[in-house]
């Protein structure tokens, strides 16, 4: 019977990971990690405080699994919420989960699955695993000719529900990784998971969305950031694109590309925050449009071990490019000169407020083709 080490963070998702993994026949463990634990905290909905854990243990008893806690908060301080704060004192907008899947979620279950001997691990992610073997029978999907299957290796695809999709939070995976997970979830929606608990009565079977980020107490990000960096406060000016200084702002952090509200400033037409520039402590802000982008540069590449670029030398493809977790992929052209680490994406299309430091990841209709952070 191969063993699965399941990742469960008390929520839903993972809770009817296990489950399935169960009976389709795999011997489940389930593991939780504590990841940030403020004694302060009024909300117990995220996936890092200890009510969460408990409820896993609970899940995990119910269903006939061992479950056992292990403590990695010295690593996602360091990796996570340490890069988070800093990224918004430089002007960049960053996104903690991905951080969190590439440096913690993801290795520490591989580690743990090699030390108990366990021949997969597991997530509750709405994305899908499929071997390249396997997918070669439909090559008809992959539609660039400049891109082709490695063999023996495993692709990652989005969830079949466009609304719940999560494999733009993947896309930095390792090939070690992707070649130990599994992903029951993809094939499903989430109304049908939400179903299943409701009818085996779990405990996390009522638990709400978890919409924010997991450490952040009360949902505010400020007031997080201003606690652990309080030089950050220091004012500056927030100017139009011809540079009349239209107000004051109380620190940088406070703003992302694409923000309308919360500007403190009047304009006789909606004003968008643009451009941050940490260097001279100005906020940019302009009309609709000027917030809309058609092309950036992205750094930090992981493409994904599944598929191979052919090394032409200047290489150039076509994909579908999503710059942000909750937005549509959309058509687009990638450059990439010999060599170097970072490509260049022009869309057909303006796409709205791609934002320095959130991620944009590349598509070949379903696979995840890989991804960066756009600069």
């Amino acid at each position: 019977m191969p063993k699965v080490i399941v990742g469960m963070s008390g929520g839903v998702d993972s809770s009817i990971t296990a489950f399935l993994l169960r009976e389709q026949g795999y011997e489940v463990e389930g593991i939780s990690f504590i990841l940030w634990e403020s004694r302060q905290r009024t909300d117990f909905a995220t996936c890092c405080s200890m009510q969460a854990i408990e409820e896993a243990s609970e899940t995990a008893s119910r269903i006939g699994t061992p479950h056992s806690v292990i403590d990695v908060r010295d690593a996602f301080i360091e990796k996570v919420i340490e890069p988070f704060v800093d990224a918004y004192t430089k002007g960049l907008t960053p996104n903690p989960c991905i951080l969190c899947n590439r440096y913690i979620k993801f290795p520490f279950l591989l580690k743990e699955a090699e030390k108990r001997g366990a021949d997969f691990i597991a997530t509750g992610h709405y994305a899908r695993i499929v071997s390249s073997f396997e997918f070669r029978v439909s090559s008809s999907k992959i539609s660039d000719r400049n891109l082709s299957l490695s063999a023996y290796h495993s692709l990652l695809l989005k969830g079949i529900d466009p609304k719940k999709d999560q494999s733009y939070f993947l896309y930095v995976l390792r090939k070690e990784e992707l070649n130990k997970l599994l992903l029951p979830l993809g094939e499903y929606k989430k109304e049908d998971v939400r179903r299943l608990a409701n009818k085996l009565k779990l405990p996390s079977a009522q638990r709400p969305e978890s919409q924010e980020i997991c450490f952040i107490e009360d949902r505010n990000y400020f007031k997080f950031i201003n606690k652990l960096n309080p030089l950050v406060n220091a004012k500056g000016h927030i100017v139009d694109m011809d540079g009349n200084v239209l107000g004051e702002h109380n620190g940088i952090y406070h703003y992302t590309v694409g923000q309308r509200k919360g500007l403190g400033i009047s304009s006789q037409k909606p004003m968008y925050v643009v451009k941050i520039d940490a260097l001279k402590n100005i906020v940019h802000v302009g009309p609709q449009e000027a917030a809309e982008v058609k092309e950036f540069e992205v750094r930090d590449i992981n493409w994904l071990p599944n598929l191979t670029i052919q090394p032409f030398n200047h290489l150039t493809f076509r994909a579908t490019v999503r710059v942000r977790s909750m937005m549509n992929d959309a058509p687009a052209t990638i450059y990439k000169a010999k060599g170097s680490d970072t490509v260049k994406v022009i869309f057909d299309m303006p796409q709205w407020a791609p934002a320095p430091g959130q991620s944009a990841v590349f598509y070949d209709r379903d696979v995840v083709i890989g991804g960066g952070v756009i600069r």
